[in-house]
This record gives structure tokens, C-alpha cells and sequence, in this order.
């Protein structure tokens, strides 16, 4: 009897210890933007483009009333046929065809490479996703930070919100942990729905490097932490992205997030299922022996408590399914790193691409990169090779 009571004392501690520190993860301070500086340079918007999206013609709209006067704005599409070419034309926004070639990247690394070896002289280039809506000061957010040398990727993250049924308020919560991830600087990335980099990042070797990948904010972060660079979070930068997601669509998407993640950075699956794990277990185990022992080890569940009051707060359009959302997530969590890290391909807007796992730049480029303390413009590199007048991609 002894040894059980011992042995129950032991666990009780230890789950003591997991509610403890889920409740110290769920306090991380919001992230105070700074004061923008001024900062004005010439600056390149991207946008690919690969079918039309929910609220295409709003989100260009959006992107072209900016406070910022100092900038030029591309459609990049695959094709003139491509259906985002009718909304590309009403909003008076200029695109071309993408035209770079490449085996091993994505659609829209390729858009983004066409673009920038065709339009050259440009200080700051902005990749922007053609689902995001944003205000009129987005690009001013965004760029300023860039004018700190240190600074190599200015990013923000998205709200997604959600215009459909109960998947699409999901999202926001799955959407949620994202941008947890960015308050902190050891989680930080780079996303690539909004994200400024100056010019002279991207060097001979640089370029190469992200015009080869399947993911184009994988290898700007890559690159940007090679260079021994930081990446600045704008929270004031927020871009809405319109969220009509099914069972089905948000699946596909969770998946190919995760996988990606996966593909990047491999401890996101050991740390991703330690996290998770612990928290299921902390509820199953609160809710088991509140009943058969006694109700006050269902203060354990205060955790799950604080994570609701917050998730509320960051998705306000999905409050109501918050409690649900938070007792979810852990379970679809671990289930997309089960499926995330059996993949081998991803799937991405009708396009099917193999995942380029633990890609590094070689240590010849980091070398390189680090001797390179003047970070040489790329004009050389992105010399105008006749398409500088294409048409329209993603």
C-alpha cells in the first residue's frame, strides 16, 4: 500500500511539473512593436499566383492602397490562361509569366526567382501570398525594420479568418501556435505569405540556393541565420488571409504544413510529440483520478483553462468553439507529425513536389557568405536574360 501511495506521490509531482510549465509557455508576453523607422527604399512586391484565390481581387486591392508610395507591385502566374490573370487585369495590377527553370523547385520559388532575375535595381523585394488581405500601412510595417543592418528578414504571420464552417475556425486555432512561435526569437521564422528582404541578402550563392528549394521561407530562413542575420517579427503587420476551409482542404493543408516544418527543421517531430503527448496526458490523467480519487486533480486542467482564455483572445470570430479547439488541437497535432513524417512528397496547389529534407547551404557557401562582410548587391546575379517585359505566375 505503501508503494502505491509513494508511487502516485511521485506522479502527482510530475504532473504538477508539466501543468506548471504549460502555464509559464501560455504566458509568453505579447511582442510590442517598436516604432517603424523611416525608411523608404525602392521596393519590389511579389505576388504569385496560381488559380484564384477566395478573395483574390480584395487582397490585390489591398496591397496596392498602401501608404507606402515607394514600390511596384507583380502578379507573377504561370501561364496568361491562368484564371488569376482576370483579377490581375481589373485591379490594373502588372504580372508576367514566370519563366525560370528549375526541377527541384516549387511553382512559386520559380515565380519568385523570375521575377527577381528580371527585375533588377530594386533595394527591397517583398514576397506577398495571393490569399492575404492587408492594411493600408502593411508595407511600411514591413520594410521599416529592414533599415537596421542586422535585420535580415522583416516577416509578420496571419490571422485566418475563418469564413466557413467549424474547419475554418479550426485553423485559426491550429494558426494560433504560429504565431506563438514568432513572439519568440528562438522560434522564429521567416513566412513567406509576408516577408521583406533587402536585396544584397540574396548573392550569387544565395540565389542559387533558394531558386533550387521547395519551400521559399524554409530557405530564406536558412539563408538569413547563415549570415549570421536576425529576423524581425511586425505583429502590426498582420495580414488577414479569408479562411473557407473543409474537413478535407484543411487536412491537406496541416499536413503540408507540418511536413514542410519537418523537412526543415527534423526536431520538430521529437519536440513537437514530447510537447503534445505531455498535454494529453496531463488532461487524461486530471479528468481519471478526479473521479477516482479526488475532484481537486481537476486543478490540473487549469493549463487547459489559460490556453482557452488566450486562444479566445487571439481568434475573437471563434471564441465560442475555443474549449473545443483547445481540447482538439493536442490529438490533430500529433497526428500531423505521425503523417507529416511519412511523407515524402507534398502536395501544393495541384502540383506535386518532393520534400528536401535537412537542406543546408554548403560550407563553402558559409564561408563564403561570411567573408562577405559588404553583403555585394545581386544586380550581377539578376541580370535582365530578355523576360523583364513577360506576362503574368505561380
Amino acid at each position: 500500500m505503501g508503494i502505491i501511495f509513494l508511487a502516485l506521490l511521485i506522479y502527482t509531482v510530475f504532473l504538477c511539473l508539466i501543468a506548471t510549465g504549460l502555464i509559464v509557455l501560455s504566458a509568453v508576453s505579447r511582442v510590442k512593436d517598436e516604432p517603424v523607422p523611416e525608411y523608404n527604399p525602392y521596393t519590389l512586391v511579389i505576388v504569385p499566383c496560381r488559380g484564384k484565390d477566395y478573395s483574390l481581387r480584395q487582397n490585390l486591392m489591398s496591397i496596392k492602397s498602401q501608404s507606402y508610395s515607394n514600390f511596384k507591385l507583380l502578379g507573377v502566374v504561370d501561364s496568361s490562361d491562368d484564371p488569376a490573370v482576370e483579377d490581375l487585369g481589373s485591379t490594373g495590377t502588372d504580372y508576367m509569366i514566370s519563366y525560370f527553370a528549375c526541377s527541384t523547385c516549387s511553382g512559386k520559388v520559380r515565380a519568385i526567382t523570375s521575377a527577381i532575375k528580371s527585375h533588377p535595381g530594386f533595394q527591397v523585394y517583398v514576397i506577398a501570398d495571393s490569399d492575404i488581405t492587408v492594411g493600408k500601412d502593411w508595407l511600411r510595417d514591413l520594410v521599416g525594420p529592414l533599415k537596421d543592418d542586422s535585420v535580415g528578414l522583416s516577416t509578420t504571420f496571419p490571422y485566418f479568418r475563418p469564413v466557413g464552417g467549424f474547419w475554418s475556425h479550426f485553423k485559426s486555432g491550429w494558426g494560433a501556435v504560429g504565431k506563438a512561435l514568432m513572439r519568440s526569437r528562438a522560434t522564429r521564422f521567416g513566412w513567406g505569405g509576408s516577408l521583406a528582404f533587402r536585396a544584397s541578402l540574396l548573392d550569387d550563392r544565395s540565389l542559387e540556393f533558394f531558386s533550387l528549394s521547395v519551400s521559399d521561407d524554409t530557405a530564406l530562413t536558412e539563408i538569413c541565420k547563415t549570415k549570421g542575420l536576425e529576423i524581425q517579427y511586425s505583429e502590426r503587420a498582420e495580414p488577414v488571409v479569408n479562411s473557407p476551409e473543409s474537413f478535407s482542404q484543411f487536412l491537406e493543408w496541416s499536413d503540408r504544413q507540418t511536413a514542410l516544418s519537418i523537412s526543415a527543421s527534423p526536431e520538430v517531430f521529437t519536440y513537437g510529440l514530447l510537447y503534445y503527448s505531455l498535454e494529453i496526458l496531463l488532461l487524461i490523467s486530471a479528468l481519471i483520478f478526479s473521479v477516482i480519487i479526488t475532484p481537486l486533480f481537476l486543478l490540473l486542467v487549469v493549463p487547459e483553462v489559460v490556453k482557452t482564455v488566450n486562444l479566445s483572445r487571439e481568434i475573437p470570430e471563434s471564441a465560442r468553439y475555443a474549449p473545443i479547439i483547445e481540447i482538439i488541437l493536442p490529438f490533430f497535432y500529433i497526428a500531423n507529425l505521425f503523417r507529416a513524417s511519412r511523407m515524402d512528397k507534398i502536395t501544393w496547389r495541384g502540383r506535386s513536389y518532393a520534400l528536401q529534407r535537412n537542406r543546408r547551404m554548403s560550407e563553402s557557401s558559409r564561408r563564403e557568405n561570411n567573408n562577405n562582410a559588404a553583403n555585394h548587391a545581386i544586380e550581377s546575379s539578376l541580370e535582365n536574360d530578355g523576360a523583364s517585359n513577360g506576362w503574368g505566375v505561380k
